[in-house]
C-alpha cells in the first residue's frame, strides 16, 4: 500500500490516473504536461512500478492503461476517493490528452 499511495501522491500522476480514470487505453504521445518528455517517462514508470498502470508495446509506440480492477480489489474505495478528491480540490488539471497519439 505505501507503494500505491506514494506514487498517488504526486499531482502529475494523480492527473494523470484522472485522464486514464475512463479505463481507455492511451499512447504515451497522446498524454500532455507542462513537463519535459523524460519527466513525463518517469511519473509513467513510478505508476507502472507500483501496480497502478500497465503498459503495453506495439511496435516502437507504447500505451498506458490504469488498472482499476486491479486496484479496485485490492483497495477497495481508494481510487474513487482519491479521484473525487482530486476532482474537488482541481489536482491534476494540468495533466491532459490529445485526441490523437502524436
Amino acid at each position: 500500500m505505501p507503494r500505491v499511495l506514494g506514487a498517488l501522491s504526486d499531482p502529475t500522476r494523480l492527473g494523470i490516473v484522472r485522464v486514464l480514470s475512463d479505463g481507455a487505453e492511451r499512447g504515451w504521445g497522446q498524454l500532455r504536461a507542462p513537463i519535459a518528455k523524460s519527466t513525463l517517462s518517469h511519473h509513467l514508470k513510478v505508476l507502472r512500478e507500483a501496480g497502478v498502470t500497465q503498459t503495453r508495446q506495439e511496435g516502437t509506440r507504447c500505451f498506458v492503461a490504469l488498472r482499476r480492477e486491479t486496484l479496485d480489489a485490492r483497495f477497495p474505495g481508494l481510487l474513487p476517493a482519491l479521484l473525487s478528491a482530486a476532482v474537488a480540490d482541481h489536482v491534476g488539471e494540468h495533466v491532459t490528452e490529445d485526441d490523437e497519439d502524436a
